[in-house]
């Protein structure tokens, strides 16, 4: 495994691709911590974020005499964190095709830690009044930024490195932090709300769910740091492929590749937002339930994505990772209407059983996504488009789902309208489905040969 070396490729433009070291095991596993360990600490500040909105952030920064108004204040500052997404998906896509993967993700990886860091010691309201508000917008804002370029960077360092004919598998590394960092997150917050009183907890409780991030960030940057960039990137580098201005090269070249991904991700992105995020303020206020009680439903919800998303990422190896994203996609449509149809005041065995089942079927959507995004766009052209991709999805999608789904629930909870809202946005995803492309490996295969793809599996 370690001796062998790549002949050169044609890269399907008339150029010879250069010879590339094969990629060993380790490496490969490197790759994959590389990413899991970055959305990771980037899905476990979205939602300790998250949760927090729903819980405490609108009475510190936001005080409002109804609790309503306030939880609707908090979470238009939770979508500033996926409206400035775009502003990342831009600046970090386009540096990471044109000065490589690695680069990227360390700059993106510190902007998003040190942002939530700072949260964690915010100064509240009664401190120095709306000055607080203003902050922790500007800080919202910084970690998007952040993020808007750190999801494209991580799918491609773990699915760069493997076998693009397993990229589903490999790919799916980066798709299991969002469920991992939300276990963290809301793990951390369950233990807080039941180890201390309401009136500590509201305090200063909920800050130490901020501040562990800086633990997280410690660990990535040690893993990020110890990795080379992959194979790929070295191999358009070496052949002088490289686009030197890929977001117009997207947006003049990729345009139908470029809409069927954003579509193909709101669906994916509403689903998550309801079960995860909004389902917390609708437990406390309608459903009659302890915040401990729906945090912990979360919680177990999110341990089996952890184990279901690479599953279905392997999965869509196996058969047509189209057909397999798109029967999630129905599946979450019409489980929305079921989860509140079933779901009465106090019953939390079956909020438990609904997000169980959210998860798994959102799962099936995300396990695949991952590599259903990249595989949309040419390799010199990747970590633009799927940037591109997800930051804009991101704002049409996650950005205003919490937001649209109380205001459409309105006081009284009408969950028909939200479940509506969800199979609206799966229809779209299920359109951005038929747009799409299926996997094409041979495109990584010219550039760093057949031979290494076989060293990366043995």
């Amino acid at each position: 495994m370690g001796d062998q070396h790549v002949g050169t490729a044609d890269d399907g433009t008339g150029r010879a691709g250069a010879s590339q070291p094969p990629v060993d095991r380790k490496s490969l596993y490197k790759a994959f911590a590389a990413a899991l360990s970055g959305t990771t600490m980037e899905w476990y500040d979205f939602a300790v974020y998250s949760a927090a909105s729903a819980l405490v952030l609108g009475t510190l920064f936001f005080p409002s005499e109804d609790p309503y108004v306030a939880t609707i204040s908090a979470f238009s500052t939770y979508a500033v964190g996926y409206v400035s997404r775009p502003i990342g998906g831009v600046v970090f896509g386009r540096l990471g095709d044109i000065i490589g993967r690695k680069r990227v993700l360390v700059i993106t990886l510190l902007m998003i830690g040190i942002a939530t860091f700072l949260i964690g010691i915010l100064p509240t309201y009664q401190h120095i009044g709306t000055t607080a508000a203003v902050l922790l917008v500007a800080l919202r804002f910084i970690q998007g930024v952040g993020v808007g370029g750190e999801w494209g960077g991580a799918v491609l360092l773990s699915s760069e490195y493997g076998d693009p004919h397993r990229r589903g598998f490999w790919a799916s590394a980066a798709q299991v932090g969002p469920p991992l960092g939300n276990l963290l997150a809301n793990g951390i917050l369950a233990i807080l709300t039941v180890s201390m009183s309401a009136d500590s907890f509201l305090s200063w409780g909920w800050r130490v769910a901020f501040l562990f991030s800086a633990v997280l960030v410690a660990f990535g940057l040690w893993i990020r740091l110890k990795l080379e960039d992959t194979p790929v990137f070295h191999a358009l580098q070496e052949s002088g492929d490289r686009s030197e201005k890929p977001l117009s090269d997207v947006l003049t070249t990729q345009g139908r590749q470029l809409l069927s991904a954003v579509l193909a991700r709101l669906g994916p992105d509403v689903f998550y937002s309801l079960y995860t995020v909004f389902i917390i303020s609708y437990g406390v206020q309608h459903l009659e339930m302890e915040r401990s009680q729906v945090l912990v439903s979360v919680l177990i919800g999110s341990g089996l994505q952890v184990a279901w998303i690479p599953l279905a990422g392997w999965a869509s190896d196996l058969v047509n990772r189209r057909l397999l994203y798109a029967i999630g996609a129905i599946g979450a449509a019409v489980w929305s209407f079921v989860l509140f149809a079933v779901v009465q005041p106090g019953s939390v065995g079956l909020l438990i059983v609904c997000i169980a089942v959210a998860g798994i079927l959102h799962s099936v959507m995300y396990g695949p996504q991952a590599a259903y995004v990249i595989e949309q766009f040419h390799p010199r052209l990747r970590y633009t488009g799927a940037s591109l991709a997800y930051t804009i999805a991101g704002v049409f999608g996650g950005a205003l789902a919490p937001l649209m789904f109380t205001l459409v629930a309105g006081p009284e909870g009408r969950g028909a309208f939200v479940a509506l809202y969800v199979a609206v946005a799966c229809t779209l995803t299920l359109i951005g489905l038929a747009l799409g492309r299926n996997s094409a490996p041979q495109e990584d295969l010219d550039y760093i040969g057949a031979d290494q793809s076989e060293a990366a599996q043995s």
